[in-house]
């Protein structure tokens, strides 16, 4: 338990960022599956236009350090030759 007042807050600070990093972790997470049900669906088109959208956020969380630059890298490059496959 924290007992400083430093610690106090620094457990309050975690808390809410665990909070927003979650949320954000998700939204990358919803943008992949509605990329893989679109080409699950033989959808080029929805698939192609997902796919960007889930680039945009997904190389956001690389950015903010919530996602591995290389998990980012491995995923876009099976999901685009998926898109690239129908």
């Amino acid at each position: 338990m924290a007992n400083s007042a430093g610690s106090k807050k620094r457990a309050r600070q975690a808390v809410k960022r665990n909070k927003h990093n979650s949320q954000i972790r998700a939204k990358v997470r919803t943008f992949i599956k509605k990329v893989t049900y679109a080409i699950d669906a033989g959808d080029k088109k929805e698939a192609t236009s997902g796919f960007t959208d889930m680039q945009k956020n997904m190389d956001q969380a690389v950015s903010k350090g919530l996602i591995h630059k290389n998990q980012a890298a491995r995923k876009k490059s099976r999901i685009s030759a998926q898109i690239k496959a129908l």
